[in-house]
């Protein structure tokens, strides 16, 4: 019989991609320390791109792994570390490796709806726990996917309070704004420059013009570049620059009176949990574009911003998905280059344009119905509300994912 006091050793992982992922993994971890965790000793698994954001975190040593991820290297980590479970966050090929190395896995899956039958390689459907997080919408393509998964569990959404809340409600004329870029580092992206070149100086001139006199541009982009960046335009009198640690970057969600970010699901679920403003940059990647269009459908109204036609149209890249995740990818990141590379005079202007528009709704109280040309999102209006409800994506999936993940690999464990 195993002693009480005995340490078990939890391998856990993210995907290399942006930070929504480690996002997970920190509340999920917070979940477990205040819940027995204490017997529990955590090792990560690559995620190099998120570890700042574990930063707080007792994860008590990392390993790189190599890019062909090596079977025998995974399992010589395994077993000179005594690895007895994993919690995986969206990397399904990690997953699989792992269990082939013998490592029960709880996977945590925080984008059914994006799955079509060409991701069903790269997903682990036989996990010992597939944890589902809850979604506004499930296409038919992800339900047709997920019926498949052998021990399925679906939780809300996994996210961390922080500790954090609002003191007090958004000013109407907004002056302090975060401004995040997340998810800028996808492993197919050639030039993960090209979009924060392409939106973060109109966004900055857009907060300057619309009376912002403080903002904080928060995410993974490197300093260099931010400076670059915000010494090429206008920008608001105090403008800082950082990447911040998980429950940081909650504590500035909670006190800032506008958000605008890239509309990566974490994200925008943990600002409706505050109940900030939030406004949902162009997509970057295919569950952006979702993200984005669930965001505006829940508030009520048209909160998000979309590229110019000719960087591409959001409808051939849902088409595209059909066939695979990558595919889409595929015509996403090319037209952003293109973009960046013959037409960011152009798409910077709109991009400027439609922010300014969108800033002047949010201090006009969005009345209902009212949309920037060439950015309207038939459906996501409701007639008749004036007054977006913030917290209403995040109200409708719930927000006991981290407890409930926590729960699942306890029971793994036992």
């Amino acid at each position: 019989m195993r002693a009480k006091a005995e340490t078990r050793t939890v391998a856990v992982a993210g995907v290399e991609f942006g930070w929504g992922s480690s996002g997970k993994l920190s509340a999920v971890l917070s979940a477990l320390r205040g819940t027995g965790g204490d017997r529990l000793r955590f090792i990560g698994l690559a995620s190099g791109l998120g570890r700042s954001v574990l930063a707080e975190q007792p994860v008590e040593r990392w390993f790189d792994l190599p890019d062909t991820r090596s079977e025998a290297e995974l399992r010589r980590i395994v077993q000179a570390q005594r690895v007895e479970a994993a919690l995986v966050v969206l990397d399904g090929g990690l997953a699989k490796a792992l269990r082939a190395c013998g490592v029960p896995v709880v996977f945590v899956d925080s984008l059914p709806f994006l799955w079509t039958d060409g991701d069903r390689p790269d997903l682990p459907l036989d996990a010992e726990v597939y944890c589902a997080q809850r979604c506004v919408e499930l296409p038919r393509q992800g339900a047709r996917v997920l019926a498949d998964v052998h021990q399925l569990r679906w939780v809300d959404a996994v996210i961390a309070d922080g500790g954090v809340s609002r003191s007090t409600a958004p000013t109407r004329y907004p002056r302090r704004a975060l401004l995040n870029l997340g998810g800028l580092r996808a492993p197919r992206l050639a030039d993960w420059a090209g979009y924060p070149r392409l939106v973060l100086p109109p966004a900055l001139e857009a907060l300057t013009a619309s009376g912002i006199t403080e903002v904080h541009i928060a995410g993974n982009l490197p300093a260099w570049l931010a400076a670059q960046l915000v010494d090429s335009c206008a920008h608001p009198a105090t403008t800082t620059v950082g990447a911040l640690p998980h429950e940081d970057f909650l504590r500035r969600l909670a006190e800032c009176d506008v958000l605008l970010t890239s509309p990566g699901l974490t994200t925008l679920l943990e600002a409706g949990q505050l109940g900030t403003p939030t406004l949902c940059l162009p997509p970057q990647n295919l569950s952006q574009i979702f993200n984005g269009r669930f965001h505006s459908r829940a508030v009520g109204t048209d909160v998000r911003l979309r590229w110019p036609a000719e960087v591409f149209d959001e409808d051939e890249v849902l088409a595209l998905r059909t066939h695979g995740v990558g595919k889409a990818l595929d015509l996403i990141y090319g037209g952003i280059a293109r973009a960046a590379d013959l037409g960011r005079h152009r798409t910077a202007t709109a991009v400027r344009q439609g922010l300014v528009e969108k800033l002047k709704r949010l201090a006009d109280g969005f009345g209902a119905g009212a949309s920037a040309p060439g950015n309207s999102d038939p459906g996501s209006s409701v007639p008749g509300s004036s007054v977006p409800d913030w917290t209403a994506m995040t109200r409708s999936v719930g927000t006991a994912g981290a407890a409930q993940v926590a729960d699942a690999l306890r029971r793994l464990m036992v």
